[in-house]
């Protein structure tokens, strides 16, 4: 079923004003009615019977698990660690934050490409480029045997709703296949995405800023979604940092770039909090990474094997989170792990395929 929204009115919080100052301009955009495209399995928000879990006194108790990963593009750990980060920050306070690496192993054949589209795929199958077969952001060919973790969602005996929020519409087209029978059908609950091949969509803004307002746009209706229905898996994809990356290399514009999405991270963040207040019975695992770092020299590249293009990120608010001394992390390790907290089913053959492994302790 597919309605159409109107884009709901933005409100700013203190804390973000200062990374916001620049975007006064996007006022006019922000107010227009502008056409969204929000695919929904169903209008009202499924009811997820969940498997009992278990307190910390040996009690069973009903909870219903649920996730959230962001995906901020092109943020090199030594940044996110050096930039006044509040939103990411305040994931963290909850859990922990690690570094973590892309790529494969060097010089194996799980080597692959630090590009955007290798990174997500690594994200979402678990497993290196060797075997879903993306090693670029163009021509992309995925091996849809390697499943998706949206795929291996709606695989589950229980109902579980899910929702992708992106700026690029590849990610569920292309990279997720959404819809097609190879790949697993149609695996979509909620979706807003495809703002960035939409003609009308702040037509007066150059390239750059035009992706930043559709970012902007993305988190707004996400975090609308997250309080308001809240579905069982979300992905959130925003773009503007690489875009800055690409542009201007390590450079303040950079560093303001990081401070802008990382309030958009504190829109999200503050979407999760508010519906837990509501809904005591959800058990969120919220994470935010990125999906590879930027070449040394000025930080306008990434693609090969330096230790700075290799070295990723990793947010969460999760207790149970392994420390970088138990283990190194990849991202192939967050597929893993949002199946064990969403207590997910998966076939044998699939779970034998996977390469990484959960990141939550016992």
């Amino acid at each position: 079923m597919m309605i159409t929204l109107t884009r709901p009115w933005i409100f700013f919080i203190s804390q973000q004003m200062e990374v916001q100052s620049d975007l006064r301009r996007f006022w006019a955009y922000a107010k227009l009615p502008l056409p969204v495209l929000l695919s929904m399995g169903m209008l009202m928000a499924q009811v997820t019977v969940a498997d009992p879990g278990t307190s910390d006194d040996g009690v069973e108790v009903n909870t219903v698990p649920k996730t959230l990963f962001v995906v901020v593009d092109g943020i090199p750990a030594d940044v996110i660690e050096r930039v006044s980060t509040p939103g990411i920050d305040a994931v963290a306070a909850k859990g922990s934050y690690q570094r973590a690496y892309v790529g494969g192993e060097i010089g194996m054949p799980t080597e692959s490409p630090t590009v955007s589209a290798v990174g997500y795929m690594s994200l979402l199958t678990g497993t290196w480029s060797n075997k879903h077969n993306v090693r670029a952001n163009y021509g992309i060919e995925p091996n849809y045997a390697f499943w998706d973790i949206f795929r291996v969602a709606k695989y589950q005996a229980r109902a579980i709703t899910t929702g992708l929020f992106s700026t690029w519409t590849d990610n569920r087209t292309i990279l997720m296949g959404d819809g097609l029978e190879a790949a697993g059908g149609y695996k979509f609950d909620f979706v807003a995405d495809g703002y960035e091949n939409d003609p009308a969509f702040a037509p007066a803004l150059e390239d750059v800023e035009r992706i930043q307002a559709v970012d902007l746009h993305v988190t707004t209706l996400a975090a609308k979604t997250l309080l308001e229905s809240a579905p069982d898996l979300s992905w959130v994809y925003l773009q503007h940092t690489d875009d800055i990356g690409h542009r201007d290399g390590d450079s303040p514009s950079m560093d303001f770039a990081v401070r802008w999405v990382d309030a958009r991270v504190s829109e999200l963040w503050g979407a999760v909090q508010a519906r837990s207040q509501q809904f005591s019975g959800e058990d969120w695992l919220v994470i935010v990474t990125t999906d590879h770092g930027r070449t040394s020299s000025n930080g306008k590249g990434h693609g090969g094997q330096s230790d700075r293009e290799r070295t990723i990120w990793i947010a969460n608010n999760s207790p149970r989170m392994v420390s970088p001394a138990e283990r190194s992390a990849a991202i192939v390790d967050i597929y893993p792990t949002i199946v064990e907290h969403m207590r997910f089913d998966m076939p044998e053959e699939v779970a034998a395929q996977l390469d990484g492994q959960s990141l939550l302790s016992q």
